[in-house]
């Protein structure tokens, strides 16, 4: 054999082993991408993410407390193909314009009306509701004050009774009974790191699952000046919520909108006993308890992103019929 037809055969080979990886491991989708992204609402920049196709059925992210829209990002690039996943940010959390309480009143009330003028400027007309922790009090003002804009509910971890307040009842209205013999020792939380990972890792099997990543972050925008008080201010209005359950506990039982809840069995912050609480209002809720914490994103985005992605297909062919 010639040494050109060796070299020729070489080549072909080569260039066939080469090849292979690209076809193993396809560019990801466009649709799949988290786009990150600005609007102005009232005055205030609301940064927000944003992945999937524009025309998708949208899901709506609320995050929690001391969250921000970052706790979905592993969660988005699952369900992007078929969906269109917007989270915001809050005033005071994140990326968003962080006014001192002297400037913007933080009260769930005033939050939720920022994030409705925020679907108002994305033209966000119907969407599923996804709410955690603090999602909860503004998902549900956006749900009882435009109910027609609403698919559907996917509660992780957030209440709309008391018995989700669990153990730490007692602490939180004694806070909010009296502030001011309570607020340094809440302020002293914020600055805890220590306390920062048990939001997370609580009581779960697995804390080696958790990315530490996560509570230094939360634990350095805590800390950031000007935040102590904002997040006081958000705390004491809570009490405000406890006023509103049964405006929205009468809500659900009145429009029983297809709900998806998914709950992290070791929650450290609210009680396993909201979901039967749930349950009664909304006999039809499709109902998930995971071995998962208060952030059951950290540990368990695959198996959420699988109980999504089949409720929302359910209840779409449903609504279809």
């Amino acid at each position: 054999m010639s040494a050109f037809r060796l070299f020729a055969i070489l080549a072909f080979v080569t260039g066939c082993f080469a090849t292979a990886p690209s076809k193993a491991r396809p560019a990801p989708s466009a649709d799949r991408r988290i786009t990150y992204n600005t609007v102005n609402i009232g005055g205030l920049n609301i940064f927000y993410r944003e992945a999937g196709p524009r025309t998708a059925p949208v899901i709506l992210l609320l995050h929690g407390f001391p969250s921000s829209s970052r706790m979905f990002e592993t969660l988005m690039p699952l369900l992007a193909d078929r969906y269109r996943l917007v989270a915001p940010d809050y005033p005071g959390f994140g990326y968003s314009d962080a006014p001192a309480p002297e400037k913007f009143s933080y009260s769930f009330d005033s939050v939720a009306q920022v994030i409705n003028g925020f679907t108002q400027a994305l033209h966000l007309d119907r969407y599923t509701l996804y709410m955690q922790d603090y999602g909860g009090p503004v998902g549900y003002r956006l749900a009882v004050s435009h109910p027609e804009r609403i698919t559907g509910l996917i509660v992780q971890n957030a209440i709309a009774h008391e018995e989700g307040l669990g153990r730490l009842q007692a602490a939180r209205k004694g806070f909010w009974a009296n502030r001011a013999a309570n607020e340094s020792k809440y302020r002293a939380g914020l600055g805890s790191l220590q306390t920062a990972r048990l939001r997370h890792v609580g009581g779960s099997p697995h804390p080696e699952r958790y990315n530490p990543d996560l509570w230094h972050e939360e634990f350095a925008f805590l800390t950031r000046p000007g935040e102590a008080a904002i997040q006081s201010e958000l705390f004491y209005d809570y009490r405000n919520n406890l006023a509103a359950f049964p405006a929205w506990q009468s809500w659900l039982r009145e429009r029983q909108p297809a709900t998806l809840v998914v709950w992290g069995r070791n929650d450290p912050v609210f009680d396993i006993a909201e979901t039967a609480a749930l349950k009664k209002d909304l006999p039809k809720a499709e109902v998930h308890i995971l071995e998962a914490g208060h952030f059951a994103l950290d540990e368990s985005a695959d198996e959420i992103a699988g109980l999504v992605r089949r409720f929302m297909q359910r209840f779409a062919s449903h609504r279809a019929k």
